[in-house]
């Protein structure tokens, strides 16, 4: 297409820049003030047409560029195809956004063309990254944004602020820099985050202490040996002489190596936390018998 890919004359990541402001200000103008001009102008009728930013802040709708592959990188086609098939907000919002990603194409083409080292390329970022997307604009993103900023820190807050949060920001210099304030926050975030997942292991960590800690006092104490688990299935209990439920609390006597119910000894799981080593009723009396 005629005069649509503009000139080649940029040479710097700010003559690039300049490039794509230019286009990026026909693209908007296209949808947002000449909208109704670009609507007629994209004819589901005509074959594949692509919508064009010129660096003199104009637009064009037109077809592709003939060359194969073309000189520079071609926009989206057949966006008039689309466009009697969504509602038109939504149609100029998907428009918008392979205006973005052109654009984006089109300033980097240039830097990978006039030999843009890391430095530059970043400059050229950063600055294209300063503007909002065409996207942003069309859908009224960008003033949205923009009103959050020009609003107070204070105002956006809950009213109700964490105490930690309170006492730390208190501590600041009342002219501290709105970025240093930002990444203080953030770093007063990330803090509480950090004890909020130590807290979690500890309590974690305490639980599955106490898990292992009954297991024990159950007297298992070979899990990998498939005789004692089945003589322990098998086991009746001493003082009873029956099996009971499978989810019943028992506990072994340390000298005999008995089993027991926990109600027939009067044991809760409970209290079998505190006892290091437990003796049957049986057990005790032996040992309280006089020896003769």
């Amino acid at each position: 297409m005629e005069g649509a890919q503009g000139p080649y004359s940029t040479r710097t990541p700010e003559e690039v820049f300049r490039d794509y402001r230019g286009r990026r200000a026909g693209m908007i103008k296209a949808l947002t003030t000449d909208v109704e001009k670009f609507y007629q102008a994209c004819d589901p009728d005509k074959e594949n047409l692509c919508l064009y930013g010129l660096p003199t802040e104009q637009w064009d709708v037109a077809l592709p560029a003939e060359e194969v592959p073309p000189e520079m990188p071609e926009p989206v086609l057949g966006i008039n195809f689309a466009r009697d098939g969504m509602e038109e907000k939504d149609w100029l919002a998907l428009v918008a956004v392979h205006s973005d990603a052109w654009l984006l194409a089109v300033a980097f083409y240039f830097g990978a063309r006039f030999g843009f080292d890391k430095e530059a390329r970043r400059r050229l970022f950063n600055m294209i990254n300063n503007l909002p997307t065409i996207y942003e604009v069309v859908t009224g993103t960008a003033k949205k944004q923009q009103m959050k900023e020009k609003t107070p820190n204070s105002s956006t807050k809950s009213n109700k602020p964490h105490p930690s949060k309170v006492s730390r920001v208190e501590t600041k210099p009342p002219t501290l820099k709105k970025d240093e304030e930002e990444s203080g926050e953030e770093e007063e975030e990330e803090e509480e985050e950090e004890e909020e997942e130590e807290e979690t292991k500890h309590k974690n960590h305490k639980r599955n202490t106490n898990t292992n800690t009954n297991t024990n006092k159950k007297r298992i104490r070979n899990e990998d040996s498939d005789e004692e688990e089945e003589e322990q299935d098998n086991a009746l209990c001493g003082s009873c002489g029956t099996k009971g439920s499978n989810d019943e609390f028992w506990i072994c006597c340390d000298l005999c190596e008995r089993w027991f119910h926990g109600r027939c000894v009067k044991v809760t799981p409970a209290k079998a936390e505190h006892i290091k080593q437990y003796k049957c009723p049986d057990c005790i009396n032996i040992k309280r018998k006089p020896s003769h």
